[in-house]
């Protein structure tokens, strides 16, 4: 029995989503809009400038969350004003996100907030490393003869290709449980779809070492439309440096 077979013999007994509202339909690759904050159009480097010039260093940890990063960018803005927003971003814009880490930090910060809102009425998000590799998992990547085995763009349509077998929230549970077992993010509990749906030990931790270990690989964002429900997203565009986001937790 294959991968798609089994998955769909599994999941008869699972509950299915519920339908998520309709969403804007996104082409994979299709650039990240402007964000509209308090009246201001900002592009991805405007929003870093701005959160860099608000942040102290208590700010510039990787856990935060979008919504605490909207609030600070609003804040930001409000006190800048449409001139100081465009006055930090010429000279943000000089600096190098490899010489100052906070830098870095606010060019990737910048891009999770646009992402965030890439989709309209609904926020979206990186699909982490654990969702990533359970889709992996659930493909037919090295299951078929023939072809490159890592290169990042076939990688990418193995991954949507095994997403794309399971429910989103079932996606979601699964990369949990990966991350949980492989990078000991979280209790250890794969469950029982988990256990069934990927049971080889050796499989699971290619695939998961794989993702890790290659941000080039394009991989899919989660969508969670403000009408309920969950869905499997486009494919966005690259962030900095060319790196696709790969959290190992998942962070809205």
């Amino acid at each position: 029995m294959n991968t798609a077979v089994k998955a769909r013999a599994l999941l008869s007994a699972v509950p299915g989503d519920p339908a998520p509202g309709s969403l804007v339909r996104r082409a994979a690759g299709h650039c990240l809009p402007p964000l509209a904050v308090d009246g201001l159009w900002l592009s991805r480097e405007e929003t870093a400038a701005a959160l860099f010039e608000s942040f102290t260093d208590e700010y510039a940890v990787p856990g935060m969350t979008t919504d605490a990063l909207w609030a600070a960018l609003r804040a930001s803005v409000r006190t800048l004003g449409r001139d100081g927003v465009s006055e930090v971003a010429e000279t943000f814009a000089e600096l190098e996100s490899a010489e100052f880490f906070e830098v870095a930090y606010c060019r990737w910060y910048a891009y999770r907030l646009h992402l965030s809102f890439w989709y309209f009425d609904a926020r979206a998000r990186p699909a982490t490393v654990g969702e990533s590799a359970a889709g992996l998992y659930l493909s037919d990547w090295q299951q078929t003869a023939g072809g490159p085995r890592t290169d990042p763009r076939a990688l990418a349509r193995w991954i949507r290709q095994g997403a794309a077998r399971v429910p989103t929230t079932s996606l979601m549970n699964l990369g949990t449980a990966l991350s949980a077992e492989l990078a000991h993010a979280g209790p250890q509990a794969r469950g029982w779809l988990g256990e069934r749906l990927l049971p080889d030990y050796r499989r699971r931790r290619a695939c998961f070492d794989l993702i890790r270990a290659q941000g080039r690989i394009p991989t899919p964002v989660i969508v969670r439309p403000d009408s309920g429900g969950y869905a499997l997203g486009a494919t966005p565009p690259p962030g900095p440096g060319n790196h696709w986001a790969r959290p190992i937790r998942a962070a809205w």
